[in-house]
Order: structure tokens, then sequence, then C-alpha cells
């Protein structure tokens, strides 16, 4: 599995080199990618069907308990082929959609990034790698949406999408570290034999609500769905492939993984259920107010991802048998219809479903693949929707709440089924226009991908079998240690699901003659922008970068002056803290040393030379007295028997000085940057710090001693080192590196002031 997972991205990083070979028309031999894959996973289906788990594990960072880990089982299997499989379809489609395109190779080198994320996000075992994989796939798709980057728009669509997905794989990094401090281990198998002690666990509930904001986000629920419609900026084929059947995907495979660790609680189902009731009735509303092809499938997509997330919150054995065939039903008509479109939008250049009429005169393979892509989007037999809708009705039936939950399925479907044929039907019916009498059929790269995924659809709804024991079973064995058989059938007699399925049907046909798209209802709807999740969010946004301006502006103004201010106030802040609530200060004063008359002297001379530098106005006095503080240093070093330290600060102090003049000499002459308050200010920080500097070092000295550092160098310094001089050998021996690096510090450093001390600017680069 390490190896499909890496084709992608080797194949990604090839196209660097050899791109310009796929700006042509060997374009479409990229397809070959997905197509081995999606054989290779064909491959695994009896393995898996017959109720085996493939496993690979490689070391990664054994330490930290993160490792490669790959597990292919029902539900990670159906994943993999939805994303090789459309892949594929969406790899030839773009041969076509974009030929000619001068950056074609880079759209593929994106697209196959993005394959390889989320081949290595679904088949992941592992929580950190796992995370990995979900940030690869919202940075590539970031890429993918932002392809047209010469537009504001898609810029600003791509920005918005990473922000709130690369922001729900941050709370995936913290659930993921928490869950590992829980049970002990990343590894997601192992995770489920501990979901009793997880699910009791203290930290269950922040566990669980991080998860939520993984999925939530990434899956584009409510409150965070309004990104992916912005996203519909990228071209068709992104559309298709991340919008229908992977990325959005990422977040209801995320929770479907966890439902056996975190499920069966009553936060996880009331959540789930509620959050996905909200976004799949708010979004399916949202359907009857759009004219946008793409704005009607960006809906109803949310609106699909609110019924999976509902159907799983419902957590059941039928629940999860129903979400598990939708996401098939889902891929299948809503990656058809996103191609269709791109058809239509292709050739007539325009989306607005009020200007799109007849088009069956002039591609009627196109129409064929709309009206089987709105039969099963709509649920009508005998397409695998039909199927679908009556699982999703059979669960809701069964759970508590059923009359609710159950009403509220149907209004779903109802609009659901309004959306399917507004966006696959409406634009080949009635009158064809004058201005669309010239369109030709594209080429059949463009419209089999379509006719292809419906026929499935077809063919999976006459014989659900076939799905039955390739999808259904192995994803219900995964959820349920002791599930039962399952059995999908086309037809289950007259019933009160059939009933529903009905009254769906019939509730739909009355809105799509009733209903028609309008400009007005788009405006209409508009007016109510300033109460919607997106604009609350931009306000919320646009606060921050305020907050940020001032805060930038106060915390970073350009003085030095001003950061150190902040540094030592903070500094004093954090210590007089410390001191406020542990100050016992106990001096035994027969400890120090006698104070003498030369010290007492010294000290006098620095006190002035401190308040002379503080006040002088010349920039030249100001230096040399500072320069007679750190001389006053060196002679304290001397009085206390270190004539090697005394030298080194007298050199330090020296070179400090000489330093200064050279910079202030370059300085112009009259500009004027402190004031008496600000001097004043200074004086107060400074004698603060230095009193609490003090204090804290006469508490050290009333603090136990440990001389065992020390008496390892007085005995190893001269055996080791052959030094007598501990202070030296510790420099240049022991931590030779250490000095040397700071050395070559200090040289680049001087290197950098004498280059701009030589520095000779134009006129015209001085401003």
């Amino acid at each position: 599995m390490l190896e499909a997972v890496l084709v992608g991205f080797i194949f990604a990083i090839l196209l660097v080199f050899v791109g310009r070979w796929f700006r042509g028309p060997i374009a479409v031999v990229a397809a070959l990618i997905p197509i081995g894959l999606f054989i290779y996973f064909l491959l695994n289906i009896n393995i898996i069907s017959g109720g085996d788990v493939v496993y690979e594990s490689y070391r990664w960072i054994p330490n930290f308990g993160v490792n490669l880990s790959f597990k292919l089982d029902g539900l990670s299997l159906l994943f993999s082929l939805m994303i090789t499989g459309v892949g594929s379809l969406v790899f030839l489609y773009t041969a076509a959609y974009l030929k000619g395109h001068k950056y074609l190779d880079r759209f593929y080198g994106y697209l196959s990034l993005f394959m390889a994320a989320m081949l290595g996000l679904v088949l992941s075992d592992n929580l950190i790698s796992m995370f990995v994989f979900w940030e690869l796939t919202s940075i590539s798709s970031f890429f993918l949406i932002g392809f047209n980057n010469d537009s504001k728009a898609s810029r600003q669509s791509a920005l918005v999408a990473l922000g709130i997905t690369g922001f729900g794989g941050l709370l995936l990094l913290g659930g993921a570290l928490l869950l590992g401090f829980i049970s002990g281990t990343y590894e997601i198998s192992e995770m489920l034999s501990q979901s009793d002690i997880i699910t009791q666990h203290p930290y269950y509930a922040l566990a669980a609500i991080l998860i939520f904001g993984a999925a939530f986000t990434k899956s584009a629920q409510f409150p965070f769905h309004f990104w992916l419609p912005g996203a519909m900026k990228a071209p068709t084929p992104v559309s298709t492939y991340l919008h229908s059947a992977t990325m959005v995907k990422a977040g209801v495979y995320l929770l479907f993984r966890f439902s056996p660790v975190l499920g069966q609680t009553e936060l996880w189902h009331t959540t789930l259920i509620s959050i996905g009731a909200i976004t799949m009735l708010y979004s399916a509303i949202h359907i009857i107010f759009r004219t946008d092809l793409k704005g009607i499938l960006a809906y109803s997509t949310i609106s699909a991802l609110g019924i999976l997330v509902f159907l799983i919150g419902i957590g059941t054995e039928a629940a999860l048998i129903a979400a598990s065939v939708f996401i098939v039903v889902h891929a299948l008509y809503k990656a058809s219809l996103f191609l269709i479109i791109g058809i239509i939008d292709h050739e007539t250049g325009t989306r607005d479903i009020t200007k799109l009429t007849g088009l069956r005169k002039v591609l009627l393979p196109v129409a064929i693949a709309g009206f089987i892509a709105a039969l099963i989007s709509g649920g009508v037999p005998p397409s695998i929707g039909f199927v679908g809708k009556d699982l999703i009705y059979e669960a809701t039936l069964h759970s508590n709440n059923a009359v609710l939950l159950t009403a509220l399925a149907i209004a779903t479907n109802a609009l659901l089924f309004y959306g399917g044929f507004v966006a696959g039907v409406k634009p080949f019916m009635g009158q064809l226009p004058q201005k669309f009498e010239k369109i030709h059929l594209p080429s059949p790269l463009m419209w089999l991908p379509p006719l292809i995924m419906v026929i499935a659809g077809i063919i999976f709804g006459i014989a659900p079998g076939l799905i039955e024991t390739t999808f259904a079973q192995p994803i219900v064995n995964v959820m349920f240690t002791s599930a039962e058989d399952v059995h999908l059938k086309l037809w289950h007699g007259f019933n009160l699901v059939l009933g529903l399925s009905a009254l769906t049907l019939a509730v739909g046909t009355v809105l799509y003659f009733l209903l028609k798209p309008t400009h007005q209802k788009e405006t209409f709807i508009s007016r109510f922008n300033f109460i919607a999740p997106k604009d609350l969010t931009l306000k919320l946004s646009e606060g921050f970068e305020w907050f940020g301006h001032i805060w930038t502006g106060y915390f970073q103004n350009g003085y030095l002056r001003h950061y150190l201010s902040i540094v030592v106030g903070f500094i004093i802040l954090l210590l007089g803290y410390l001191l406020l609530f542990d100050f016992n200060l106990n001096i035994d004063y027969s400890s120090l040393a006698r104070i003498t008359v030369y010290e007492i002297a010294i000290v006098i001379m620095m006190v002035i030379a401190i308040v002379f530098t503080v006040f002088t106005k010349s920039r030249l006095a100001a230096v040399a007295a500072m320069g007679v503080v750190g001389f006053a240093f060196s002679i304290f070093f001397l009085f206390y028997s270190a004539p090697d330290l005394a030298m080194t600060q007298f050199s330090v102090d020296t070179l400090t000085v000489i330093l200064f003049v050279l910079v202030l000499y370059k300085l112009p002459t009259y500009l004027k940057l402190t004031n008496d308050k600000i001097r004043i200010k200074h004086g107060i920080l400074s004698v603060s710090l230095g009193g609490l500097i003090t204090i804290l070092i006469l508490k050290v000295l009333n603090e136990p001693k440990n001389t065992e550092i020390t008496d390892f160098y007085a005995e190893n310094a001269y055996k080791l080192a052959h030094g007598k001089n501990i202070v030296n050998v510790i420099l240049v021996d022991f931590r030779g590196i250490d000095t040397m690096i700071e050395i070559s510090v200090l040289v680049v450093a001087a290197l950098g002031v004498f280059g701009l001390l030589k520095l000779r600017l134009k006129t015209k680069d001085k401003k």
C-alpha cells in the first residue's frame, strides 16, 4: 500500500522535469496512474469481502509511536476505489477540458499530489501520519482551487478553503495527541480495543469535540460550510474530484473510522444528528435560491454530506448501511453532474440556468447522462439512488424520534430531487436558443466519463448485490463486531418505506414544476447575508485584523528602545509575581565579604557615570560614561582575584565604546529621539530590574550549594585538558564548539557592522 500512496507523489515530482510532454496530446497518458491504482484496489475486493484485512506498517519515528501504518478494510477500500475510480475519469476528462492550457502539466501535478494524499489519509492506521496526509489534502486542494490564480475570486476562495480546512487539521492534531495520551498509542486499530477506556476518560468530551471540529470543517458542515460554494471557482475537474468524491468526504470518513472508538455515547449521537440535520436541511433550502449550476450542486453536496453525518449520528447498523450505500450514490451522480455542467460551461460559456434550454438537440449524449444522473439524484427506480433513499428511511424509522427524523429526511430528499433535476434535466429541455445552435459535441473524453458513472448507477440499482458484499457488508463488519448479514434489494414490496419514497418523488416533482430558478430569488436571499456564517466569519476576521494592527503598532513600532522596555517590563512582572508569593529573604551577613572603602568609591563612581549617561545631552559623553561603568566592573573582578575576567571585561567594553563611537559618527547630527519623560521611565525600569536581580542573587546565596559540577571541572581540568585555569579550559575545551560558534557569530556581526559603515548608497536608493 505504501507504493500505491507514493506513486502519486512520485508522478507529481517527475512532472517538474518532464511536464512539457504532458501539455499536448500525450496528456491523456497521465490517467494511467489512477487507472492502475484502481485496478490494484479492485484486485483486493475478494480479500476484503472475504472478511480479511490487509495491514502494513513501516517504522517512522518509533520513539514517539509514529509509524507509517496502512490498513485496507471495507471502509478504506470503498474510499480508495472512489478516489482512484473517479480520479481516473477526471484525469481523462481533464485532457480534453484543459486541452492546450499552458499549465496542464502543473494541473496534473497538483491532481496527482492530491490523489496520493487522499489515499494516504484513508489508508493510514496511525493518527499522526493520517494528520500529515490530511494537511497535504488541504495544501494540494489550495493549489487546485486557486489554479486560475490570475483571478482574485479564485485566490480568495483558495485562501478561505485553506483557512477553514487547515484550522480543522490543527483540531485533528489536537485530538490525535489527546487520544494518544489517553490510550497510549496512535494506532487506530489498537484504540479499538480501548473504546470503553477512552469514552469513560475525563478528557473524552474534549477529544470528541476536537474530532468533530476536524470532520465538520473538512466536510463543510454548518457553520463551516461556506468555503465549499466559494471553492466552485476552481476548474470543473477540481470541483468534480474534490467536492463530490474525495476531499469533502474526508470528514465523513473520519467520523466513520472513529465511530467504533468514540461512538455509542450521548455526546456523539446528539452532536452528529443535530449538526447533520441542520446542515442537510439548511443547504437543501439554499438550492431553491441559486441560478448558477455549480452553486446548485455545491449546496446539494453540502446537504448530502449533512445526510451522511446525520446517519452516522443515528449510529445503528441500518443507518451505517444506508450511509455506506449513499456514499456510492452521491459519488456517482454528483461527479457526473459536475462533469456535465463542465461540458455545458465549456461549450456555451455560461452556467446560468435561466439562460440554458434545449441543449439536448446539440449535446444528446450529455443530455442522456444528465437525465440518468437526475434520476439517481432523485432516488427514482431502478437507480441506486432509489435503494439509497429507501435505506435512509429504513434507518430513520427505526431510530429514536422516528417521526421528526424521517420528516427531515423526506424534506431534504425532496429538495435534492429538485436540485438534481434542475442541474441534470432543465438545461436540456425546451427550445434551443439561436446562439447555441452552432454548438458541437465535444471530445468523447469529456462526455464518456459521466455516461460511464450514471450507467454504473443504474447497474448497481438493478443489481444492488454487487455492492452488498463488496462495500456494505465489509463496512458494517468494521463498525460492529457482531454485524448481521446485509441484504440490499431494489424491491421490498408495498410497505411504509415505499410510500415515503413515493411521497418524496411526488413532492420533488411538484417543486420542480412550481419553483423556477430566478435571479429575483437569489437577490432576495442575499439580503440575509449579514447573518450568514460566511459574513459573520469575515467580520470576525476583520476584527482580528484590526486587533492585529493595534497590537503590532504598539509592540512593534520600530523603536529598539521600545522593544527593550517591553522585554524588561515583562521580566519585571514575572519576577515581581514570583517574589510576591515567595518572598522569604534571610541574609547571612557573616558569610558576606567585608565592604572596603575602595569598593564604595568604585560604586559611587559607577552611580555618577550612570546618572550622567541618562541625562547628558551629548551622545559621545554618554558613550564615554558607559565605558566608565564597564571599566569599573573590571576593577571589581580584580578585587576578587579574577584578572582574566577583568581583562576580558576591559577588552569588551573598550570594543563596545569604539563601535558606538563609529556608529554615532554615522548618525544624523540633530536627531532627538528621547526626552526627560522617557528617560525617567527607563530609569524606573532599570532600577526595578536591578533591584529584583539583586534580591534574586541574595536568595540564591541562601540556597544550599551543589558543588558537583565545580568539583568535576576542578578534578578534570588539568587531567583531561592539561589546563590550570578552569574557566579557560571550560571555554576552549569542554565547550569548545560552543565557544567557536559564539566567536563566529560575533565575527559575522562585526563584518555586518563594518559593511554598514562602508555602505555608500546612491540618492535614489536612500529613498
